[in-house]
């Protein structure tokens, strides 16, 4: 994808407190490998960018979170979310996928960051006079780079024995999507098929359940669930924080381990699950479920 790149971004080296804070509080989202130390190296704020309406720009903000210099290669990738919420990179869409690779432009494109230093990272939309309303899906792909300074290189390394060696190092890297709506959008979001598996064990119990979407607009919220004993008291025995399902998926299957109260048994009682919005988008009720007990 050809890039326009935008006004030359500055390196965030005096970066806020606030910014700071949120950095570190940040998640780092859509891993694309299995979690290493040096995963953590990399902070990202926000973990999901929407740009709607009359908006055009938006930023990222990363940080270098690590002892080490660390060079990040930025692109733009597809990809399609599965039942259980887990990403494949794809190619070609399927008919209801939208993407929103040809309407982004964004710079830069490579980052080298000292550590505890940061870097804006700023996005653009150019939307085409014809598009169609919907909502239209990428992610922003933050690749980290082998170092420059030849420590892989096996020419370099002392071998006393004169074997070959070869040193692999780890890369790892984060992507956060980046949706575009467009035109009038909408979604409905229920919650479905509650069924209680019980603890065995050290193993504790798990409500699995089912979000059912419809419409042309993505659904991202939080998940709560609720104990409430027969004559007692609602207590809140698991959680799960920025659960998306993204467009065309019509369900996302899910579940949670439950966390009761000692010496609260699940049963004679209700089992409630609620999926709102998160505080920062207002905090709607956008579906909840119940499940009695016996």
């Amino acid at each position: 994808m050809s890039v326009n790149h935008l006004a030359r971004p500055s390196n965030t080296t005096g970066i806020s407190t606030v910014t700071r804070l949120w950095l570190r509080c940040a998640l780092v989202i859509t891993l694309l490998l299995p979690v290493s130390p040096a995963l953590a190296d990399l902070m990202l704020y926000p973990t999901r960018l929407v740009l709607e309406g009359n908006q055009r720009t938006t930023q990222i903000e990363l940080i270098n979170n690590g002892s080490q210099p660390a060079t990040y290669r930025i692109s733009l990738v597809n990809k399609r979310m599965g039942e259980a919420g887990g990403f494949t990179n794809i190619d070609t869409p399927l008919p209801g996928e939208q993407f929103a690779d040809t309407l982004l432009r964004y710079s830069p494109r490579q980052v080298t960051l000292a550590p505890g230093t940061g870097q804006t990272v700023r996005i653009m939309v150019r939307k085409p006079a014809n598009l169609a309303a919907g909502e239209y899906r990428s992610h922003l792909l933050f690749s980290k780079q082998p170092d420059a300074e030849g420590q892989s290189n096996i020419e370099t390394l002392d071998h006393a024995d004169d074997s070959i060696g070869v040193k692999i190092t780890m890369l790892v890297g984060a992507s956060v999507p980046v949706i575009v709506r467009h035109g009038n959008t909408q979604a409905q979001v229920t919650l479905t098929q509650l069924a209680l598996e019980p603890g065995r064990g050290d193993t504790p119990p798990v409500l699995a359940f089912q979000l059912e979407r419809s419409g042309n607009q993505s659904v991202y919220g939080d998940l709560a669930v609720s104990f409430t004993p027969q004559g007692g008291i609602e207590q809140v025995i698991a959680r799960a924080n920025g659960v998306a399902v993204y467009t065309p998926n019509p369900l996302r299957r899910a579940s949670l381990e439950l966390n009761p109260a000692a010496g609260v048994p699940l049963r004679a009682g209700v089992l409630r699950v609620t999926y709102r919005e998160q505080a920062k988008d207002g905090g709607k009720l956008m579906a909840e479920a119940s499940l009695p007990l016996p």
